[in-house]
């Protein structure tokens, strides 16, 4: 019955392999859409009212992409449970994960509040400047963890986890006697 033991080995190698692959997408593509904010940060932040409110309208519709990081974060969860017992790869899958949290939790607790206050960037409240900057440096703040996270995912895959020494009977009737034959 060993062919069973192999059976579910490779199950949950290629189980690994799509959801580390599904983390890689939905993780790269969230920061994606991040530094798309990071990148837009220097060009907005002297603008006036009215051209600032205009040029936000170009984000109609991306909190859609909310869904890349929410998928993210579930691929991480479900990538850090099936590789816990490989302790390098699952420190940095959770670092991972965590990163994303963070960046969630950036976006709702920060970015989220000046979308309401402003209607969706369609008026602007006295304390508009206020609400823009908390806006853009929140998001600039969730590029820089969705990053960590991405970063960390790559290690995670690249950095390979230390050999660790076999176990007495883990090779079979040939390593015993090699081992009994060496002299210490």
């Amino acid at each position: 019955m060993s062919g069973g033991g192999c059976a579910a080995g490779v199950v949950t190698v290629n189980a690994v392999r799509v959801v580390r692959f599904f983390s890689l997408l939905l993780v790269g593509l969230a920061l994606g859409a991040g530094l798309a904010h990071l990148f837009a940060l220097p060009n907005k932040m002297t603008l006036p009212g009215d051209v600032y409110l205009m040029v936000q309208q170009i984000y109609s519709g991306w909190a859609l992409l909310d869904v890349l990081a929410v998928g993210g974060l579930g691929t991480l969860g479900v990538l850090a449970v099936l590789v816990r017992q490989r302790p390098r790869t699952f420190l940095l899958t959770l670092a991972a994960f965590l990163s994303m949290v963070a960046a969630q939790a950036v976006l709702w607790i920060l970015s989220f509040p000046a979308d309401r206050a402003t209607e969706g960037w369609t008026m602007l409240p006295p304390d508009w400047p206020i609400l823009r900057d908390q806006w853009e440096y929140s998001h600039a703040v969730g590029a820089g963890l969705e990053l960590v996270a991405f970063v960390a995912l790559i290690a995670s895959v690249v950095l390979r986890e230390r050999p660790t020494p076999p176990q007495d009977g883990q090779y079979g009737k040939r390593h015993m006697l090699l081992k009994f034959m060496s002299v210490h």
